[in-house]
């Protein structure tokens, strides 16, 4: 992937970052081949610029909760204030507008199926037209990876070297439970939020605990799966001006392989499995209009299975994977 607006040493770091969201700077340094401190100078300008975050984020799905992919058809006039009025939700994410700007996509979540507080109560809300909600069944790429997992900066050798070591895989079909989570987890995970970057001795300063403990409490959760580290980049900057949501009617029994065909395209960012009949969803993220004509027909068109396809080209992100006003938001 070239881009357009980071230069090279930026983009080693992002890959970098994609690899291992709390390596050291000295680690990246070496990997890299510059300076300890080229790499910590340049990551606080990509940060202070709002170019670069890196955040600490919760599967969900590891904690048992479910999560949802609402679609809100509203009026035109009202578009904009139920956006802003959402993404100032804890539980929600990724929220957008689309199709004209009469439709609004968000991600939310809940303890239990039907439990949502946010599908609650958006009924109650004036000028809303309509509401679809997919429960998110299997995700074959996004999350951790996302669209900085598109990076190609890095050889492989530099990449292994960055790469912690892997702990052993969690029994994903044994969810981690929030019962697991205790205060210290709880605080660290608020903390780690809104900077996934934080140094341990602050972190520990900030919770009353130990810098052993820190790490060892951070290390036991990215290994339980619950925690990852998000890499927040502007797309514009990486080249890639236009993002666009798909939905795809697939025949069942082709869902997982055209799930993982897609999850391998380097302009999607994330693909899962939904409940519905759309019953798979993608984000991808392309230069422009002409080139997502061309993923669309040269790509999307050769896949067996595909019964039906919906995209909607995204007009402004209110809210990205976390923050109001980070990277990925066009506010």
């Amino acid at each position: 992937m070239h881009s357009a607006g980071y230069d090279r040493i930026d983009e080693q770091i992002l890959h970098a970052l994609h690899v291992d969201g709390r390596a050291p700077y000295s680690r990246i340094a070496q990997a890299i081949g510059v300076s300890e401190q080229t790499v910590a100078r340049r990551y606080s300008r990509l940060r202070s610029s709002n170019a670069l975050r890196v955040w600490g984020l919760v599967d969900r799905g590891r904690l048992g909760h479910v999560e949802w992919l609402v679609r809100i058809r509203c009026t035109p006039d009202s578009a904009e204030a139920i956006a802003r009025s959402l993404a100032r939700r804890s539980d929600t994410s990724w929220i957008s507008r689309v199709s004209g700007g009469t439709e609004l996509v968000c991600v939310t979540a809940a303890a239990i199926p039907g439990e949502s507080l946010l599908l609650r109560e958006l009924p109650r809300t004036a000028r809303i037209l309509d509401i679809t909600a997919h429960c998110l069944l299997h995700i074959y790429s996004g999350r951790p990876a996302g669209i900085a997992a598109k990076i190609t900066a890095l050889t492989p050798d530099q990449v292994a070297y960055l790469r912690p070591v892997d702990p052993p895989a969690p029994d994903l079909a044994k969810p981690f439970g929030a019962d697991g989570l205790d205060d210290l987890d709880k605080r660290l995970i608020a903390l780690l939020r809104d900077d996934g970057r934080a140094a341990t001795a602050r972190l520990a300063a900030q919770v009353g605990a130990s810098r052993s403990t820190v790490q060892r409490r951070i290390a036991d959760l990215r290994s339980s799966g619950v925690l990852y580290f998000h890499v927040d980049a502007r797309r514009p900057m990486l080249g890639l001006g236009v993002r666009t949501l798909l939905w795809l009617s697939v025949e069942p029994a082709r869902t997982e392989p055209v799930g993982l065909a897609l999850a391998a395209h380097p302009e999607v960012a994330f693909v899962a499995a939904t409940s519905g009949s759309a019953n798979l969803h993608a984000s991808l993220a392309t230069r422009d209009i002409p080139a997502l004509y061309t993923y669309l027909s040269t790509r999307i068109s050769t896949l067996e299975g595909v019964r039906r396809l919906d995209s909607a080209p995204v007009l402004e992100t209110y809210k990205g994977a976390a923050g109001l006003h980070g990277p990925a938001s066009d506010f």
